[in-house]
């Protein structure tokens, strides 16, 4: 049945009104044109019978002449006439009419169509019944009153024409996609589980840092399958109204339900998913009760067993436990930072349209990038790309890689020092961190130092793992933070004094003691405990007070203890570089000469006299 076919209806009347005042007005400018004269002169010509023949009205008498005669004012000669009738009859004119043998016309005055005075009238009341009657259709079908696009779903629908994304296209996250495997197969053969009383999950979570790939793995369910893909983002359904969050989510599994079996990826679900109750940030009506009908739309009375939802979120500790359990998402897929393997693959796929040198090794770059997510390495093939195209070179070699690596990791390249001053104490401080970093045993290898400023840094010194860690034992935390304080010890050892270029490195010890004390056991005073201590966020929607794990002596015990720490770390740092002060200088000088030194020049320049090898104190 058509859904709408009052509209057409009115209007093709409405367009045929239009065209009949159209014709109408049409026919009365197409009479002819004739000359206006006084009654006088038509009498006069009447009784001289010049006049051949007349058309009387109610209003008017209208004609032609036998002759042409002069017109009124001499504007030339005329042919047709008309003249107005006086108000009061002339009983003598008919007869005239007939003595002189004037052919003669009667035709009455159009009267007035009452039908149409009756439309023009009723015109202005049928379209306020017609505005009425569409606003209430509209707020029936969204069930949101006369607002009916806001409880409209705004989801991108690919349907027939699915997203051109496959597994193949997702490298590395190979658990994953074996956790969605069975989802794909169940879409196109349901029947197998069916028949044995499997039911596929109603709901997929997919966890995760930003940037590893949830989307595009969602994106890959939906291109393995074949099946119509609904995508939204949870923030899509919050407004300013109540109730419209929960009026999109109805609308959304409703068409879901429809083009079944389908899948709905919800992006960040956090927005509507949070845990409910938690008082500051969580007690917001209209987004409780969108989250309420999410959760009565995924395990209500109906069963929507071909409607399979999968959400993406890179907080699941703040989700409704509601959300989280069995029959609603009932498997949680953990999507991690890439490891090299995945690294080296990922960037074979982001790589595949890029005119490659051949001094690029992509292995060596999935090797000196640990941590970054796909996205990261996405950015950094875009950002390669970006310098071979500045250099106007056809291809993109290793160097634009390095200096897209430098950018993603050290910062903007900024102008150098000017002053001399600054440029010796940058040149002492980075110096301390590389030297340090070379004396520790275990420590991670030297990839470059420099004293070119790089985004707020003025020096930087970059230490990149050999391979991924997954276990940092205490030894290398203490070393680490040995590294940390190299620069300020250099700045002691050399002009006696600290400066404010230690800002950062303090920062970072500071934190990194407070972690081994409060979170990994690893203080001997205190012993294998952990505090809750700057652990949790109020905007996370957690108690804006917590309670304290321990008493105010402890306190004072933990923030001992880490200064102890840290001391004993900045401690180790001078003592390393007092005992090998030459070696310090000769880096120093050479950073100041060179400004940056690649990490296997740094050997050569700490110790020229060895061939190979690390010197040790």
């Amino acid at each position: 049945m058509d859904r709408f076919p009052w509209r057409r209806a009115a209007g093709l009347l409405f367009a045929l009104l239009l065209l009949s005042v159209l014709l109408e007005n049409l026919n009365r400018t197409a009479a002819p044109a004739d000359q206006a004269i006084s009654y006088t002169l038509f009498k006069q010509e009447l009784a001289a019978g010049n006049i051949k023949n007349v058309t009387l009205t109610e209003e008017e008498v209208s004609g032609s002449f036998l002759q042409e005669v002069p017109a009124p004012g001499g504007a030339g000669k005329i042919s047709t006439f008309h003249t107005p009738l006086p108000p009061f009859p002339d009983p003598d004119l008919l007869s005239t009419l007939e003595k002189k043998n004037v052919e003669v016309r009667i035709r009455r005055s159009a009267r007035e169509n009452y039908w149409w005075v009756l439309i023009a009238n009723s015109l202005p009341w049928l379209l306020l019944l017609g505005f009425w009657v569409w606003t209430m259709r509209r707020a029936q079908n969204a069930r949101m009153g006369p607002f009916g696009n806001f409880g409209q779903v705004k989801a991108r629908v690919y349907d027939g024409k699915v997203p051109q994304v496959t597994f193949q296209d997702v490298a590395g996250l190979e658990s994953p996609k074996r956790e969605l495997a069975e989802v794909v197969d169940f879409l196109k053969t349901p029947d197998k589980y069916q028949k044995i009383g499997g039911k596929i999950p109603k709901g997929i979570l997919l966890m995760g840092p930003p940037g590893t790939g949830k989307t595009l793995l969602a994106r890959a369910v939906a291109g393995e399958a074949g099946v119509p893909f609904f995508s939204t983002s949870a923030s899509e359904f919050i407004e300013m109204f109540v109730g419209v969050g929960a009026a999109r989510i109805r609308d959304l599994f409703e068409k879901a339900r429809t083009k079944a079996p389908s899948i709905i990826f919800i992006d960040e679900i956090d927005a509507v998913g949070r845990s409910r109750g938690t008082g500051l940030g969580g007690g917001h009506d209209e987004r409780e009760q969108t989250l309420n009908q999410l959760l009565g739309e995924m395990d209500g009375f109906e069963g929507h067993e071909r409607v399979i939802v999968i959400a993406a979120s890179n907080r699941p500790d703040v989700l409704d436990p509601a959300l989280l359990r069995p029959g609603r998402f009932d498997r949680h897929v953990v999507i991690d930072l890439p490891n090299m393997e995945e690294r080296d693959g990922i960037l074979q796929v982001h790589t595949r349209r890029i005119p490659l040198a051949p001094d690029v090794d992509l292995n060596l770059i999935a090797r000196a990038t640990p941590g970054m997510s796909g996205a990261d390495l996405e950015n950094l093939c875009n950002e390669a790309t970006l310098f071979a195209a500045r250099a106007n070179e056809t291809l993109v070699t290793m160097r634009d890689f390095d200096l897209a690596k430098d950018k993603a990791l050290m910062g903007i390249e900024r102008p150098g020092l000017t002053d001399e001053n600054e440029r010796r104490i940058t040149a002492y401080h980075e110096a301390g961190h590389t030297l340090v970093a070379k004396l520790l045993p275990d420590m991670d290898p030297i990839y470059k130092v420099t004293i070119i400023p790089r985004g707020r840094a003025l020096g930087v010194t970059q230490l990149l793992p050999a391979g991924d860690r997954h276990y940092y034992p205490r030894g290398y935390i203490v070393g680490k933070l040995a590294v940390n304080m190299g620069g300020r010890a250099a700045e002691m050892i050399v002009f006696g004094e600290t400066s404010t270029g230690a800002q950062n490195d303090l920062k970072q010890s500071t934190e990194l003691a407070e972690k081994m004390v409060c979170q990994w056991g690893m203080s001997e005073r205190i012993g294998p405990v952990t505090f809750s201590r700057g652990e949790e966020h109020v905007f996370l929607g957690k108690k804006l007070a917590q309670e304290k794990t321990y008493s105010e002596e402890m306190g004072w015990i933990i923030d001992q203890e880490i200064e102890t720490i840290v001391r004993a770390a900045e401690q180790r740092a001078v003592e390393l570089l007092e005992a090998n002060r030459e070696s310090l200088d000769r880096l120093a000088e050479a950073l100041m000469e060179r400004e940056e030194i690649a990490g296997d020049d740094v050997d050569r320049v700490l110790w020229p006299e060895a061939e190979v090898g690390v010197a040790t104190p």
